[in-house]
């Protein structure tokens, strides 16, 4: 970044750390979502950094959708005495979302697990049976 006169002085380094004018805004958005397919089974990954398990909820909604909803419920700690801060951007904020689901779900057989700040929801496919055919038997 090209240092910027300002008042006639130089900006000194934390100003210049700090100064985001000509950087874009974090924006709140929704996880990062990843889906798999196999031949059993759909696997989503929700990337839900430091969430723990008690701040999921997984769920089938009266439509049948998959409703999936992270809810902040940080701590309040109290700040070290000696520090505090110049800037803080980490900011946590509750997410819902419904997702439609194939119709080959299994729907009674989903699953959910947070690990690593991962929320992973594996949605088991309906076992295929065998289609049953009709044949006509040649008379001889």
């Amino acid at each position: 970044m090209l240092p910027v006169f300002r008042n006639g002085w130089f900006p000194t380094l934390f100003e210049d750390f700090l100064n985001t004018d000509l950087m874009p805004r974090a924006n709140t958005t929704a996880p990062a979502v990843n889906v798999k397919e196999s031949e059993t089974a759909y696997v989503m990954e929700l990337a839900a950094p430091g969430i723990k398990k008690d701040y999921c909820r997984v769920s089938i909604n009266d439509d049948g959708n998959l409703c999936i909803a992270i809810e902040n419920k940080m701590e309040h700690k109290d700040e070290d005495k000696n520090h505090h801060y110049l800037r803080r951007e980490f900011s946590y904020s509750n997410y819902e979302q419904n997702y439609t689901l194939p119709d080959d779900v299994d729907k009674e057989g989903i699953a959910a697990k947070v690990e690593n700040g991962i929320l992973t929801v594996t949605l088991p496919k309906v076992k295929k049976e065998e289609k049953k055919q009709a044949k006509a038997i040649e008379i001889s």
